[in-house]
């Protein structure tokens, strides 16, 4: 009789980028990035936070080769940064993207592909298909001059897909686009994460980045002052709010006063659990006095939260206060 043995191979797959000691400093002794490091995973939506002048902008252009950096450590696509074959696997869309006038939406997205060295059959065939994406297809043939700044920014999107990249840098990409526009751009960036591409986004507005990343870092003063996985870093561990309506009977709320684990509030009870399981009893003791539950939410620190609190308590050296 025969004996098998089963084997499972796991394949980890390296990150997307993964740099160490980036350091870039300009004339006038300005140090814009001082020796940062961080890991973007394949297939993730990365989100880069931090106050005007934290060199976020700088990082981005240092991993795109447009500047050069003081030192800079690292892979990105498996390859040294600056490769000259891997950037042509990078999508990328600059804050305040400026094109010619005169263009229209269609033939900026044909400019980008002659750019990248994409044949003309292949292009017409993209074009379609990214005017499409972005919802432009109306618009496609009207001159840039006659386009809204959130329009811009939709073909600013296409043209940094025309080379069907495996990562893309968008710098500010809802920048002056209307809600409307950045709910449909949100979809966009969740449909290209599913595609298996890794988008690594540049953005000011947290509460667009809270909706759509997967992981992130704070920049602060040059430095990276705290980076992981949003979940993680925004998670639960504040407890639970549970809503009622009217008022609680006399003896119940005494009884809950009593309690160190709640805070009592108009038409609110502030439970500290963080398991709900913990959170049964406490449910139990409301239905028993017939109270009626109306929403029961689970406390969660916002991005916006943690960006304030973390950029507070941080100064130059990445030491915290």
């Amino acid at each position: 009789m025969s004996e098998f043995t089963s084997v499972f191979v796991v394949i980890i797959r390296p990150a997307a980028i993964d740099i160490m000691n980036v350091s870039k400093s300009y004339r006038g002794k300005v140090r814009a990035l001082k020796d940062v490091s961080l890991s973007v995973a394949h297939g993730e939506i990365f989100g880069l936070l931090g106050p005007n002048g934290a060199g976020k902008s700088s990082l981005l252009k240092v991993l795109l080769t447009i500047i050069r950096p003081n030192s800079c450590k690292g892979v990105m696509l498996g390859q040294a940064i600056g490769d000259k074959k891997t950037l042509k696997k990078v999508g990328y869309l600059p804050e305040n993207v400026q094109f010619p006038d005169y263009l229209s939406g269609r033939q900026v997205i044909r400019y980008a592909a002659g750019l990248s060295g994409i044949c003309p059959k292949f292009c017409k065939k993209r074009e379609s298909e990214l005017l499409g994406l972005v919802g432009m297809e109306d618009w496609a043939d009207r001159k840039v001059r006659t386009y809204s700044k959130g329009m811009k920014q939709r073909i600013g999107l296409a043209q940094a897909l025309v080379n069907d990249p495996e990562l893309v840098f968008l710098d500010e990409p809802t920048d002056g686009v209307d809600p409307q526009g950045r709910k449909e751009m949100r979809g966009i960036l969740k449909s290209l994460r599913d595609q298996g591409r890794t988008i690594f986004i540049n953005s000011h507005l947290l509460g667009e980045l809270e909706m759509v990343c997967d992981s992130v870092a704070i920049l602060n003063h040059g430095e990276v002052v705290k980076q992981g996985r949003m979940n993680e870093l925004t998670g639960s561990g504040s407890g639970f709010t549970i809503e009622y309506e009217g008022e609680l009977p006399a003896d119940l709320e005494a009884e809950l006063s009593l309690r160190g684990d709640i805070e009592l509030d108009v038409s609110k009870l502030r439970v500290s659990h963080t398991s709900a399981v913990e959170l049964q009893s406490t449910i139990d003791q409301l239905r028993a006095k017939n109270v009626i539950i109306q929403q029961l939410v689970l406390n969660k620190k916002s991005l916006e939260d943690l960006f304030v609190e973390t950029v507070a308590g941080s100064k130059p050296g990445g030491v915290s206060r």
